[in-house]
């Protein structure tokens, strides 16, 4: 399944960007304002999808879940 679950663990309003944590591997993941879909903040549970930046793992598509 490509859509994973995670909670937002750290965002950064000013600058754009965050971490999620994925509930089922427990890896922290990159998250930018531009893969957002809905607003977040810390402790948001979210649902997104990860494809592969330069850096690393970036998640995108990401939405809260109800």
């Amino acid at each position: 399944d490509l859509i994973r679950k995670g909670i937002v663990t750290f965002f950064n309003d000013s600058k754009g960007y965050g971490f999620i944590k994925d509930m089922e591997t427990q890896e922290s993941i990159f998250v930018h304002v531009n893969g957002l879909v809905d607003a977040i903040k810390e402790n948001n549970k979210v649902t997104f999808e990860v494809e592969m930046g330069p850096k690393g793992p970036n998640a995108v598509n990401v939405k809260q879940s109800k």
